[in-house]
């Protein structure tokens, strides 16, 4: 994990994902970058598609800096290598943008986490960038002072598709010498038998070297539901589980269950496209 990626819009809930990212950053000797998107009026377009800036443009982008500039001298930080960008672009294109430039290997963000009409406009770029991004994505919920999780939770339908996955989140497991929790929530609208289920997890686990880990079957009303009680039950530090990238998820996963976790669980989330 070499590079890890921050968006930030300087608020308070970029600067727990900020946090969370350098603590992750000093176990693994990683460097961070951070990233303002600057999205200008419609009316200072000419700024981006152009030749030539407009004294509006340049004053945005100073001040975009300068205040970049502030947040790279923040305590935590010391001894991380921070790179500051920012970039004239809309938000889930200049990510995806600087996610591949800078070969980045994981991305950090904060969101609000909310219920309600309030979610269709809250945290919207951080469920984009959750849905879209084929970096994995760790969704920061709130300031959390000694990021070194002990028990991450892997929801899953455990079938092939979900192994590339697995293996990005065995790595980020490995810098922290967690405890891996991996579950299939059973509803009433997706029931298989219990020797199914158990056949598919340890047909699934065979072809790791697992060692600190438990398997589990969770009942529950709806599989959202289900991630976020077991995740609670067991007191899990991090949720974690993969996405298709699209709204809705074949087999395991029906309707979207990454926006929902990423708005309902007060816990960090980080996500895997398959």
């Amino acid at each position: 994990m070499k590079r890890i990626l921050v968006p930030t819009d300087f608020s308070k809930h970029a600067e727990d994902a900020l946090k969370a990212a350098a603590q992750i950053a000093k176990k693994n000797d990683s460097e961070i970058i951070v990233l303002h998107m600057l999205e200008l009026p419609h009316d200072m377009n000419d700024a981006i598609t152009g030749s030539a800036s407009i004294p509006e443009t340049m004053l945005f982008m100073r001040k975009a800096n300068e205040m970049l500039d502030e947040v790279s001298t923040r305590p935590f930080l010391d001894g991380i290598t921070v790179t500051e960008i920012v970039k004239m672009d809309k938000p889930i294109h200049g990510i995806t943008q600087v996610s591949k430039d800078y070969e980045i290997d994981l991305i950090v963000m904060g969101s609000h986490g909310t219920s309600g009409v309030d979610e269709l406009l809250i945290g919207s770029t951080t469920e984009k960038v959750v849905r879209k991004s084929d970096i994995p994505v760790l969704v920061i919920k709130k300031d959390i002072s000694n990021f070194n999780p002990a028990n991450i939770v892997f929801a899953s339908d455990f079938t092939y598709e979900s192994k590339k996955p697995f293996e990005k989140l065995l790595k980020f497991i490995k810098v922290f010498d967690s405890k891996l929790h991996l579950v299939t929530i059973c509803t009433p609208n997706s029931f298989k038998p219990t020797h199914v289920i158990e056949k598919a997890m340890n047909e699934f686990i065979a072809e790791f070297d697992l060692t600190n880990y438990s398997t589990h079957i969770y009942n529950d009303t709806n599989i959202e539901k289900g991630i976020l009680n077991f995740s609670n039950a067991i007191n899990a530090d991090i949720i974690g589980m993969c996405t298709h990238g699209r709204t809705g998820f074949a087999h395991f996963f029906n309707g979207s269950i990454s926006e929902g976790l990423v708005n309902h669980a007060i816990k960090p989330v980080i996500m895997f496209k398959i």
